[in-house]
């Protein structure tokens, strides 16, 4: 039974094998959302899923920068990247999403992150802030104003959809127990309170 209407979005985020525990960037606990993510899907009409899906030559790879370390950092064309292992390339195992998690009542699967020279973290632009990923035309064409974000991880992708969301004029809410965090260097309490103060809700499955 659906509590929301057709004004109103779930959108999962990044919920795949890479990103769980075995995967080449492993969230800790990040299998422990799926239940959640499934049943969280049953209050929503309108669903969406998002794919990291990169390229092996992918840019945000440390392994293609000669000398570089996994979590070190380079200056790219739009900025500061993280340079990340392998992780989520195209049609790998790494790359699926949980085998758990219900897909099949998705709207729409967003993949984001195939351009080689650009990464991407939100489900809305890639990391140069201009390039769209389509989502938010899609959902201004079916008269969405308010979405609700879980998935992986909570101070990387599932924060910068969240930014960009607001920046876009939709009400964002973050189901923070539907997420788990990577805690880069404090990221996870930076951007807990970034969200906030940029008008981003933080709730939990129980105040569905």
């Amino acid at each position: 039974m659906s509590n929301f209407g057709e004004d109103t979005a779930l959108v999962l985020i990044d919920i795949q094998n890479d990103f769980c525990p075995g995967g080449a960037l492993a969230v800790d606990q990040g299998d422990e959302i799926v239940e959640i993510s499934n049943k969280i899907q049953e209050q929503f009409k309108i669903k969406i899923i998002t794919q990291d899906w990169h390229p092996s030559t992918h840019k945000s790879f440390a392994s293609n920068h000669e000398g570089k370390e996994p979590l070190s950092t380079i200056e790219m064309f739009y900025g500061l990247q993280v340079l990340w292992p392998n992780h989520c390339i195209q049609g790998t195992e790494g790359s699926k999403f949980h085998s758990k998690l219900i897909t099949d009542s998705a709207d729409l699967i967003i993949r984001k992150g195939f351009r080689p020279e650009i990464d991407s973290y939100s489900a809305f632009f890639e990391n140069d802030q201009k390039t769209p990923t389509g989502l938010d035309g899609y959902l201004k064409s079916r008269g969405v104003n308010t979405i609700y974000l879980c998935g992986l991880a909570l101070d990387f992708c599932v924060y910068f959809s969240a930014i960009d969301g607001a920046k876009l004029g939709y009400n964002v809410n973050v189901i923070q127990d539907a997420c788990r965090a990577i805690d880069l260097d404090g990221s996870f309490e930076k951007s807990l309170n970034d969200m906030k103060s940029k008008g981003v809700k933080i709730l939990t499955t129980s105040d569905l």
